[in-house]
């Protein structure tokens, strides 16, 4: 196959998590005075990290300090109801498997706290992801390349081989930056126009329809 690395990013892309983060955010926005977000909302606040998700969910002009501190609280209560309605999307469980039968190389790169990360990898797909990197402050999050940079280094591949695939803008522009083929999917959180107007190289709609790509 051309492609025998496939980085996939996490939330929107293989995990459906909106529901426990849409949750997890109303609660410390209903515990500190704030008005509540709806799902849609949400939706269109996360991909970027925890502190740009709050940052958006605060009222305009919120201080950083403020920002800081609902950040914090939202991480612990957010790790504590991290599993309660979150999944992985229907096929993605038999893709792995197939992945894995064909001697792929498999990673995860998100902008979720990288144990965090490496928690939900080893809770919803424990022996299919090889490498799970999320954020830290040892490397740039997603758009920047570091940590598939890294990805790549611990899964022992090379660019050339490697295909990302994730849901939203941030993650082509990821790839991009990365100098690799994209794969944008649509049931996760952006919609197929932001993918095809961020330049995705491929859209997919199910995700059995990665493994022909990867032999092109």
């Amino acid at each position: 196959m051309k492609f025998d690395t496939v980085i996939f990013d996490l939330d929107g892309t293989i995990l459906y998590t909106l529901e426990d983060l849409t949750d997890s955010l109303n609660a410390v926005l209903g515990q500190e005075g704030y008005g509540l977000r709806s799902m849609e909302d949400v939706r269109g606040f996360i991909g970027e990290g925890y502190r740009l998700l709050l940052e958006r969910a605060l009222p305009p002009g919120t201080k950083e300090a403020e920002i800081d501190r609902c950040t914090e609280l939202f991480r612990d209560v957010y790790y504590s109801n991290i599993a309660n309605k979150t999944r992985p999307y229907d096929g993605i469980l038999p893709l792995l498997q197939e992945l894995k039968h064909m001697g792929a190389r498999v990673g995860v790169v998100s902008n979720k706290m990288d144990e965090a990360t490496k928690e939900a990898c080893r809770h919803y797909f424990h022996g299919y992801i090889d490498v799970a990197i999320g954020d830290s402050p040892q490397r740039r999050r997603k758009p920047a390349p570091d940590n598939v940079y890294e990805a790549i280094r611990q899964l022992g591949s090379e660019k050339q081989k490697t295909i990302f695939v994730g849901d939203s803008n941030v993650d082509v522009k990821t790839a991009k930056n990365a100098g690799l083929a994209c794969v944008g999917v649509t049931w996760g959180y952006r919609s197929r126009d932001i993918l095809i107007r961020e330049g995705a190289d491929f859209i997919i709609d199910e995700p059995m329809e990665l493994l022909p790509l990867l032999q092109l």
